[in-house]
């Protein structure tokens, strides 16, 4: 008989009190401690049995146990142990750590990434992790070299003592207008990570990046935050832009016209991972920790969609749909922008085509509003409503995508040139 897994739920494990092991299957455990406490096991043999602690069910939710779980039993298939491969890389950290700490000056480039590095454990999910990097310029090639582009490129070659105010400015006074929300979070970041490298003892003095009292006299006042349309582009010219992406090379345009096909958002697809994809059924079932509402959403993959993820499953050698260069990472955020710039949309955004989408469903079919807002993972109707509705009508949205799918399709051109046999 096959093992039961996935038995917990995550009410249980918030409201369970009973002493014991609580097994969820496939080797994870809730352990809860006489006193109350809970922690996440995973059990497993190397010719004994093993043990290994995955984290307070304080701080991890189920779905991270899960995964964890997961990714260790991927270690004990490859034939090691989970406890001595933590163990190890442990210690690899610690030695990274001193030889860092026995450098006497330290570049803002190295110190920032070894910050975020540290505060990885700390970060919601992914993304955000991603974001710290990519607006602090610590993001490396293979090759362990810088890549280019970012914010704070600047200060990245800077030796933390030596940076001043006027540093900060050449950083911040390019966007602190036309990027109001993220300059802030910019100025933040740096402040961060100057606050810390004081605190290692590596700058003295006051923090240049600090606002109150100091930035906030010499920038001028800020935008008010809106949270407007994101810049869309007409649903007309998308069969067009679906056109270029098909021959330009790269992840980014794969991404990006996967995420035209499905409305989806930024996240949704970086993050994608293949058992999310059930190509037999043709639907990608996107976890609720994943999605901007909370909820499961099942999309339903048309053909030029599973054309597509076929395409990349024969190279796949990562989990991630579209995997970054770095192992065991996806794209990054910014992947898609710089294939939509490359196409020569600049002006739009990825988040925009999800109005794009909306926009033809209203316009150009009979298709019900509620579906095209089911079909963007919308919530819709109130508490009463979504109560009765509790079905996602993917059956119903699926005619619905197939017919968008249908109308991205690049039209073919009307300038034909007739090819002649050689002598005719």
């Amino acid at each position: 008989m096959a093992t039961q897994s996935k038995r917990l739920s995550a009410r249980f494990v918030e409201t369970v009190t009973k002493p014991g092991m609580h097994a969820d299957g496939d080797g994870l455990y809730l352990n809860v401690s006489p006193k109350g406490a809970k922690r996440w096991v995973f059990i497993y043999f190397t010719g004994k049995r093993r043990e290994l602690s995955l984290g307070s069910a304080g701080v991890f939710s189920l779905a991270e146990a899960r995964e964890a779980a997961a990714d260790a039993r991927r270690v004990v298939a490859s034939g090691k142990d989970p406890i001595t491969v933590r163990k190890e890389a442990a210690e690899e950290a610690k030695r990274a750590a001193a030889a860092a700490e026995s450098a006497p000056q330290r570049l803002f480039g190295n110190f920032a990434e070894t910050l975020v590095d540290g505060l990885a454990g700390g970060f919601r999910n992914s993304k955000h992790l991603a974001q710290w990097r990519s607006t602090l310029s610590i993001e490396r090639n293979d090759d362990r070299t810088w890549k280019d582009g970012g914010y704070c490129t600047p200060l990245r070659e800077k030796l933390l003592d030596s940076i001043a105010t006027e540093d900060i400015l050449t950083v911040l006074t390019p966007i602190w207008q036309a990027k109001p929300e993220t300059a802030s979070r910019v100025r933040g970041r740096i402040e961060r990570v100057l606050d810390a490298a004081k605190a290692k003892g590596f700058r003295s003095g006051e923090n240049p990046a600090r606002w109150r009292g100091h930035l906030d006299t010499l920038l001028p006042k800020r935008l008010k935050l809106t949270r407007g349309h994101h810049a869309a582009l007409p649903y007309a010219d998308v069969p067009q832009l679906i056109g270029k992406l098909r021959t330009a090379s790269g992840m980014g345009a794969r991404a990006l016209e996967f995420a035209i096909l499905n409305a989806s958002r930024t996240g949704e697809i970086i993050g994608a991972k293949w058992p999310e994809i059930d190509l037999a059924t043709k639907v990608w079932t996107i976890p609720p920790e994943r999605m901007k509402a909370g909820r499961e959403h099942r999309v339903p993959l048309t053909d030029r969609g599973l054309e597509i993820l076929k395409a990349l499953k024969e190279v796949s050698v990562s989990e991630f749909v579209f995997p970054g260069l770095r192992p065991h990472s996806h794209i990054s955020n910014l992947t898609m922008a710089k294939a939509l710039a490359t196409a020569g949309e600049a002006s739009c955004t990825v988040h925009g085509f999800r109005s794009s989408f909306r926009d033809w469903a209203g316009e150009e079919t009979g298709f019900p509003e509620t579906l095209a807002e089911q079909a963007l993972a919308h919530i819709v109707g109130d508490a009463t409503e979504r109560a009765y509705r509790r079905a996602d009508a993917l059956a119903k949205r699926r005619k619905l995508m197939e017919a968008w799918a249908a109308y991205c399709e690049p039209k073919a051109s009307s300038n034909v040139v007739r090819l002649r046999r050689s002598g005719q």
